[in-house]
This record gives C-alpha cells, sequence and structure tokens, in this order.
C-alpha cells in the first residue's frame, strides 16, 4: 500500500472487511445484507463505498447481464492493509523497532500460558 493511501475510518472498515470476506465482488444489496442487526442504509453504504473507491481502496465493474448494477471487490487484501497499519504505527509510536512494538504488545495484553508457547514457536520457527 502506498503511503498515500488515506487510512480507513472504522465505518469504512466495516465495509472493508464484508468485501474481504468475501471471495467473489458485492453488489451494495450484497454488503448490506452481510451486516449484522441493524443494518446500514443502502445509501450509506453507497457512501462509504464512493469514499473508498476514491481513496483506491475498492474497485467495480458492472457486468454486462446486471446492466446498471456494479459490483465491488478490495484493491488489496486484508494481510496487506494490516502490514501498512502495523508498520506505520510501529515506525510512528515504536521508532521503527520491531522489537518494541512486539514487547509493547506482550507486556499490555493479558496472555495465557498456551499463548506465550506459541508465541515462542513462532520465534523459533
Amino acid at each position: 500500500m502506498e503511503k498515500t493511501k488515506k487510512p480507513l475510518t472504522r465505518a469504512e472498515m466495516d465495509v472493508m472487511n464484508v468485501l474481504w470476506d468475501s471471495p467473489l465482488a458485492l453488489t451494495i444489496n450484497d454488503i448490506v445484507e452481510r451486516y449484522s442487526n441493524p443494518k446500514p442504509a443502502y445509501t450509506t453504504v453507497a457512501t462509504f463505498l464512493k469514499i473508498l473507491d476514491a481513496k483506491g481502496y475498492v474497485e467495480h465493474k458492472r457486468k454486462e447481464e446486471t446492466g446498471r448494477t456494479f459490483f465491488y471487490s478490495p484493491m488489496m487484501s486484508r494481510e496487506k492493509y494490516i502490514t501498512h497499519v502495523l508498520n506505520d504505527v510501529k515506525d510512528t509510536l515504536f521508532g521503527s523497532s520491531t522489537k518494541r512494538l512486539c514487547s509493547f504488545l506482550i507486556q499490555n495484553d493479558e496472555l495465557s500460558e498456551e499463548d506465550l508457547r506459541e508465541i515462542l514457536a513462532l520465534i523459533k520457527s
């Protein structure tokens, strides 16, 4: 992700999560249906998609058989976005130190013995 992309708001992230969870491109109606209750209004989701498109996070295409209906899909994976966000946090708040970021997360989270074993196994591998 380019450094110039604006970060996602919470509501934009909700829309992106719906898109990331789907293997297929979705219409606005499809996206609204995938929300839990209370579902957002169609126009609300449409507005967020317009913003996400302008920010470069989604693309939309028409399928000939559907006429005017747009189908939306993410332009980057969830993993790529998470990597960008975490790198930005690491650079901004932890002086680009992965060690300081990890130390902070471990010290400020209640990890079980199993969690710690899994983290150690990841480090060793």
